[in-house]
């Protein structure tokens, strides 16, 4: 109780008044796909490599992922400087790989990297900035630190990368005018970082553990951020860490969506109340917006977080879903198609670009896409199911049996059995999928219940589903504009009637 519950009630006093103060919000900013800037090959390029561990005491892991993390999102944001987006630079975390692999892989000049000894409240951190093509020492620093001089090292660190940076690739010279306008970038961006270090100490703890998606360590590292809240109330980052920790409940973990998505979109806007500039509440405000089926006010707060930052994977990123779900296509395809450009590595980022390019019927783009997240990392869900999906329009039902068969998350393998039965003529099977799938995921995949009876034309039973779905809140319903499994549901007047409610009808 941290936090307590009387922040709680001021959360949703603040929402109501944020949203009678941005009420025109969505007309304030053009529209998304005007926002897409064409790739920027001129600007000096650097990655952030993950800062490696030497203390003792594995805990202190999410103290130098969350430092290097810091130094990578304040430098993105300074002016002359193009940053590899974070989950393709941590790609490299824990592999054996040389620099002159990281930066062809990443399409960067220059890498900063380093490494991090904590013990008690010191801390001895050692970065160095590699020119890659010349393998030479751009710049190079050891300091040795209380904790609660965290904030100067990280300033420090990004103003001399910044410098070097320039004056090596650009062939910028030094001068007190340059030294001081970097110093002024760096201390604007500073901004929504805090000023205690026991709650930046908590803060980068709570995050580690959020980034992670599972139920056990999201809720304890939402107790961590409501610690570091109560220790620094005004701490812009850790309410934006607290969102992302309500959405990934509601979005994950909660039967209760409704509440969770609540307090994830108050603890955005409180954020963005403390520190507009920084584009992290921008792109978890929109996701949640995105979730709340609020397509104006998504559109409104992505289109602010690229005006900040134009090259930031993850506003692209999140601009390509809502687009797709809006069926707005072609524009989604190009939102998808850069954001992988920054981001290669991501398996996140071409899963998305996948789910695009299947909505567009470009099947062999998307398998393309499908391959590369699955080489990536074979171990995420979906990829499988969608390849299954993939042969299904492809009108190769026993392939698609055999890659649903493979799927690693079960409800999405009962539900492509049931689809691929189906097309082959295998009513049993199909019928022994699907009861499986009711009985077990009922509660909570009542879209892929949908898809599979309007598959099998049960027009009747397709929309009593629908209507648990839409009273669930199901994620699912972010694919009826373009699902092909929806087909047979077209033509009656109750379709019509549900994209009206989605907000979704021409």
């Amino acid at each position: 109780k941290s936090l307590g519950e009387h922040h709680l009630k001021d959360l949703t006093r603040r929402e109501r008044v944020f949203q009678l103060l941005h009420a025109e919000l969505p007309q304030a900013f053009p529209p998304l796909k005007t926002l897409l800037r064409p790739a920027d090959t001129d600007t000096p390029a650097i990655a952030v490599l993950p800062f490696v561990n030497l203390s003792r005491d594995e805990e202190n892991e999410y103290f130098a992922d969350g430092l290097a993390d810091e130094l990578l999102n304040m430098l993105s944001k300074i002016r002359g400087v193009r940053v590899a987006s974070r989950t393709s630079a941590f790609y490299f975390k824990g592999k054996d790989v040389d620099l002159a692999t990281v930066a062809q892989k990443l399409n960067v000049a220059a890498v900063l990297e380093g490494s991090v000894r904590k013990s008690g409240n010191r801390v001895r951190i050692t970065a160095q900035l590699i020119q890659v093509a010349t393998d030479s020492h751009l710049w190079s620093e050891t300091y040795d630190r209380e904790l609660t001089e965290i904030f100067a090292v990280q300033d420090d660190i990004a103003k001399s990368v910044v410098t070097e940076l320039r004056a090596a690739l650009l062939g910028e010279a030094s001068s007190a005018m340059a030294a001081a306008q970097v110093a002024a970038e760096v201390e604007t961006l500073g901004r929504g970082r805090g000023g205690n270090a026991e709650a930046y100490r908590l803060y980068l703890q709570g995050s580690f553990f959020i980034d992670r998606k599972l139920r056990e360590e999201n809720a304890r590292g939402m107790g961590m951020l409501r610690q570091a809240l109560a220790l620094q109330p005004d701490f812009a980052l850790a309410w934006t860490g607290l969102a992302r920790g309500y959405r990934h409940e509601a979005e994950f973990f909660s039967a209760a969506v409704a509440p969770s998505y609540a307090q994830a979109r108050a603890a955005a806007q409180r954020a963005l109340e403390l520190a507009p500039e920084r584009v992290e509440g921008h792109i978890e405000l929109g996701r949640i917006r995105t979730s709340d089926w609020d397509w104006q006010g998504a559109e409104a707060a992505l289109a602010r977080a690229l005006q900040l930052a134009p090259e930031n994977a993850e506003a692209l990123l999140a601009a390509g879903v809502l687009a797709r779900i809006r069926g707005q296509l072609p524009d989604a395809i190009a939102f998808g198609r850069r954001a992988v450009a920054l981001d290669p590595l991501s398996v996140d980022g071409h899963q998305q670009l996948a789910r695009t390019l299947v909505a567009a019927g470009q099947l062999d783009a998307a398998e393309d896409s499908n391959r590369t997240a699955t080489d990536l990392n074979p171990a995420t869900g979906m990829l499988r199911a969608r390849l299954g999906t993939i042969r299904l329009m492809q009108g190769r039902p026993e392939e698609a049996l055999a890659a649903y068969r493979e799927e690693l998350l079960e409800y999405a393998r009962l539900s492509g059995a049931a689809l691929a039965y189906h097309a082959l003529g295998r009513a049993a099977d199909s019928d022994a999928a699907l009861n499986a799938l009711v009985e077990q995921y009922g509660d909570s995949c009542a879209y892929q219940i949908v898809e599979i009876l309007a598959f099998r034309g049960d027009i009747e039973g397709a929309f009593a589903w629908l209507e648990r779905a839409y009273t669930q809140r199901d994620h699912g319903l972010h694919a009826v504009l373009h699902s092909v499994f929806l087909n047979n549901l077209r033509g009656d007047p109750r379709w019509r009637a549900l994209l009206s409610k989605l907000g979704l009808a021409d």
